[in-house]
């Protein structure tokens, strides 16, 4: 075993530029990194003496003389650009096929068993910004009871309740039993939880008590073996979620970007051996969605020094990973994800710095790479680059 501890690090979809395939989803242009680079709000040393700007085809800054990382990029396998489908690639499982989407709405064979079991009726069903929706929704709802479902690009079933009218255990209990539903040709990539609080249209506001509920992973991730080879796994964020606990022998709630890098920080004094998954949501909830350039780039910018923290409390058999599973581009027109490559920066003791791994196939590369870090021989989706960047474990 070359290594005690990894902690894998997704930034939710910091995209470092479009993909080959992306006139196929309508993202050709897209380039999160290069838009919030543009933001004066953006400071980021530590990601670039990693090696950010160091990565095949990306110019929007000039990379450093001597990265102290190993880096590259990877793209996309999977048919999506979800953060399911990402999360599942990231951890060794490609999906050849979509997930389904609605952009006209779920079709009454969803509906009807759904109003049918939660005994309530249902608004909007339509593709729709979350914040819009409670917005336009949010008195009818109040006034009614009857529950506000919608959709995005995503492959996605949201359901938004006020708080004090839905209470957060009925609410859900509604996603269960809509995630029950929604299997098979329906299998849709998540069901969420969409609270919120407020008086009036004037104040809605969407709490932090998102609840995701996604399907099962259909095969084995990285997550899984670990487990099953006796190693502990960590899920930081929504990670837990997102493989509905599969594999996830440990689960850390946040309640945003700061939080997650707190908690993390926390996790790195205890002595555990294994994998320590991350997701830091608030780069695409907040800032992407929501085209808000300066909010990304300075999200960034509080990563950087979080990350700063972090180095200094590595120990000599850790690993640091850093990526993303999508973009999601602020500054390009629409508010949906984006098709594109994501970094991989890999550092610590045991790696060799200044390694370019180039372009990698999948981001399933990153799985078959931790899984040969703890000296387990599985065949996952992916290619291990660990020969290519491990070092000596001598500074």
């Amino acid at each position: 075993m070359d290594v005690k501890r990894v902690f894998l690090i997704v930034l939710d979809s910091f995209g470092i530029g479009y993909e080959p395939d992306a006139d196929l989803f309508g993202d050709v242009g897209a380039n999160t990194l290069a838009s919030i680079v543009k933001s004066d709000r953006y400071d980021t040393p530590n990601l670039e003496r990693f090696g950010m700007f160091n990565i095949d085809g990306v110019t929007c800054r000039p990379g450093v003389e001597a990265p102290i990382a190993a880096y590259g990029r990877l793209r996309e396998r999977s048919m999506g650009k979800d953060t399911t489908i990402g999360h599942w690639e990231i951890a060794g499982m490609i999906s050849p096929e979509p997930m389904p989407v609605y952009p006209d709405g779920f079709p009454e064979e969803v509906l009807a068993p759904f109003r049918e079991q939660t005994g309530r009726g249902v608004l909007c069903n339509r593709p729709y910004s979350g914040t819009d929706v409670i917005r336009d929704y949010g008195e009818e709802h109040r006034k009614t009871g009857d529950l506000i479902v919608y959709t995005s690009a995503d492959s996605v079933f949201q359901i938004a309740a006020h708080e004090e009218v839905v209470p957060l255990e009925e609410l859900y209990d509604c996603c269960r039993k809509a995630r029950a539903i929604l299997q098979g040709k329906h299998g849709v990539g998540r069901v969420i939880a969409r609270p919120f609080v407020g008086d009036s249209a004037a104040n809605f506001t969407r709490t932090r008590n998102r609840h995701d509920f996604s399907l099962i992973p259909p095969k084995r991730t990285m997550l899984v073996s670990l487990m099953e080879h006796g190693f502990d796994t960590y899920g930081v964020g929504k990670i837990n979620d997102i493989f509905a606990g599969q594999g996830i022998a440990h689960t850390t709630p946040i309640s945003d970007n700061e939080d997650g890098m707190n908690k993390t920080l926390s996790l790195m004094d205890q002595d555990f051996t294994g994998l320590c998954f991350v997701n830091l949501v608030d780069f695409d909830m907040l800032y992407g969605h929501r085209n808000d350039v300066d909010g990304y780039a300075a999200a960034a910018t509080l990563f950087d020094r979080q990350l700063a923290e972090m180095m200094e409390k590595l120990r000599d058999d850790d690993v640091v990973l850093i990526t993303a599973d999508h973009g999601c581009d602020p500054g390009f027109p629409g508010t949906d994800h984006s098709r594109e490559y994501v970094p991989m920066l890999l550092y610590g003791k045991r790696v060799k710095p200044g390694v370019s791994i180039g372009t990698r196939s999948s981001f399933a590369d990153i799985a078959a790479t931790v899984l040969e870090m703890f000296g387990i021989s599985e065949s996952l989706d992916g290619t291990s680059f660990w020969g290519e960047v491990k070092g000596t474990g001598e500074k």
